[in-house]
């Protein structure tokens, strides 16, 4: 171990310590330690660990701090690991000199705009833990190739850039658990232009990364996430996003969790995605996916999205079920927004199990937020082979759910209701769906509620109240099996199944609805 006063450190704040600090490392003393004091850097510290050797860099139980006062990183960790993860793929230097490199128990604090925490590049098994990043451009930065990347246990704190940021990385096996993740401008853990597998994102707090605590002029709308997986170039699976609280302040664009993947891929390149057990609220939209396959979105809470709680376009096989949409009561209903669900060309998806309540939205406007538009609680347009199911969608405006041009669904065990006085809800579901022979069938019911297989229709027309069978089936692709209560033309027509538990036959009705005779 090489105490940093032994190669001439000051630790005074004042005095430039870059020399002192960097030949310590390149002594190849293993760890290097750094005492209770300021260390005023200029430039990078490089630990080249093919050259020195295993090393670590530590701070005294946190009393230490590198104050960076230039560009780029305060610390570098270069390995030369090129292989995957496997035993095979290792050579015997790696071993040697290179795995676990470690930082810890320190601060790093910029001094230069520019000024950056850590970056690790090339590198195998590197752990970061108990390291206060703050008032820097980018807390961690890895880039290259990294396998089995460890960061638990810091604070990523104000900062003008990303906290971590996995930028043009080949990565496989990373921990981010534990950590403090809060008032980064453009993010609080950002993955771009890289090749990810295995990521776990488990038990942090991450939250206002946007540019609400910095105040920079007319950056408000710079589109900014607590989580941004983004595979516009290069993929990302085989990932959980588990245990956290993921919250924001209100900032135009933004998202707390936000995926994006290639429209034109087969496979989307972003997916394998769990999202579960979650706190995740208050921004412009809670959760929003473009071009993804393949995430379980389950047991969360998620609140008060001033543009929508979840918003997914292009998506496929995306399971939505066991969470609970609505709004912080405690905040008083002036200021609290629920705005529902919108799936835009989504295919092959469950959204089940779900209880989704609106607050005041549709009447009301957040204050800072642009006045919303939506047709329903949850909407679905241009949707294919959806199942919608026991689910409560509650206090809606102007409609429960709203399907437009959408075929191959299914609706079954849900509860529509409107339980405010006045109502605000003038349709529990409202569809235009494509129908037989390239027609159009639309309709509307006033409420719709499951409360018992095949019980008798009552007040379809001009009621709050109605109840269905216990599913309902619209499959337009055949056109010709229509399921449920509508209201078209001031009559309800309802299908084969119900018709028969009532005694009636069904008929063609000649537009190719299939519908009861009276």
């Amino acid at each position: 171990m090489a105490q940093a006063a032994d190669y001439g450190a000051a630790g005074d704040g004042v005095t430039d310590d870059t020399e002192a600090l960097q030949h310590a490392i390149d002594e190849s003393v293993g760890e290097v330690c750094l005492p209770r004091g300021d260390y005023r850097i200029t430039r990078a510290l490089i630990v080249s660990l093919p050259t020195v050797g295993r090393t670590s860099i530590r701070g005294e139980s946190g009393t230490a701090r590198i104050l960076m006062d230039g560009a780029g990183p305060a610390i570098v960790f270069r390995g030369s690991h090129t292989g995957t993860a496997a035993p095979k793929d290792f050579r015997d230097t790696i071993w040697t000199h290179e795995r676990l490199p470690m930082l810890s128990d320190l601060e790093i604090t910029g001094l230069h705009p520019e000024a950056d925490g850590v970056r690790l590049e090339g590198v195998m098994q590197p752990v970061v833990t108990g390291v206060l990043l703050r008032r820097l451009r980018h807390g961690i930065q890895i880039t290259g190739r990294a396998r089995n990347v460890l960061i638990s246990h810091c604070h990523i704190y104000h900062n003008t850039g990303i906290g971590i940021w996995l930028d043009t990385v080949n990565l496989h096996q990373t921990i981010i658990s534990s950590s403090h993740i809060s008032y980064c401008r453009l993010g609080g853990i950002r993955i771009e232009k890289s090749e990810i597998r295995n990521l776990q994102i488990t038990g942090n707090d991450i939250e206002y990364n946007n540019n609400g605590g910095h105040g920079v002029p007319d950056a408000d709308g710079v589109p900014t996430a607590e989580i941004w997986l983004d595979a516009s170039e290069g993929s990302i699976r085989e990932g959980t996003i588990c245990s956290n609280t993921i919250q924001a302040t209100y900032s135009p664009n933004g998202a707390n969790i936000r995926m994006i993947g290639q429209p034109a891929a087969v496979n989307a390149k972003v997916g394998m995605i769990a999202v579960s057990g979650n706190l995740i609220g208050s921004q412009w939209v809670n959760v929003h996916l473009t071009s993804v396959q393949g995430v379980s979105l389950t047991g969360n809470c998620i609140y008060s999205g001033h543009h929508r709680n979840l918003l997914l376009e292009d998506c496929a096989q995306i399971t939505i079920g066991d969470n609970s949409l609505g709004h912080n009561a405690d905040y008083g209903v002036e200021r609290e927004l629920c705005t529902g669900v919108t799936l835009r060309r989504c295919r092959d998806s469950i959204f089940s199990g779900n209880i989704l309540q609106d607050c005041q939205t549709g009447r009301h406007q957040f204050p800072e937020a642009p006045e919303l538009q939506r047709r329903g609680l949850l909407e679905l347009e241009d949707c294919r082979n959806v199942t919608i199911s026991h689910s409560q969608i509650l206090d809606s405006a102007p409609t429960g759910i709203w399907l437009n041009n959408c075929q191959d669904m299914i609706l079954m065990g849900l509860s529509v209701e409107d339980r405010r006085e006045p109502p605000l809800q003038r349709h529990a579901i409202e569809w235009s769906l494509p129908g037989a022979n390239g027609g159009v069938g639309s309709g509307s019911c006033e409420s719709w509620s499951h409360r018992s297989a095949f019980q008798s229709l009552r007040g379809c027309e001009g009621s709050r109240e109605a109840s269905i069978p216990i599913s309902a089936r619209f499959l337009s692709s055949g056109g010709r099996t229509w399921r449920g209560t509508t209201r078209v033309g001031g009559s309800c027509s309802f299908a084969s199944t119900v018709c028969r538990a009532r005694g009636a036959q069904p008929r063609n009705s000649g537009s190719g609805w299939t519908s009861c005779g009276a």
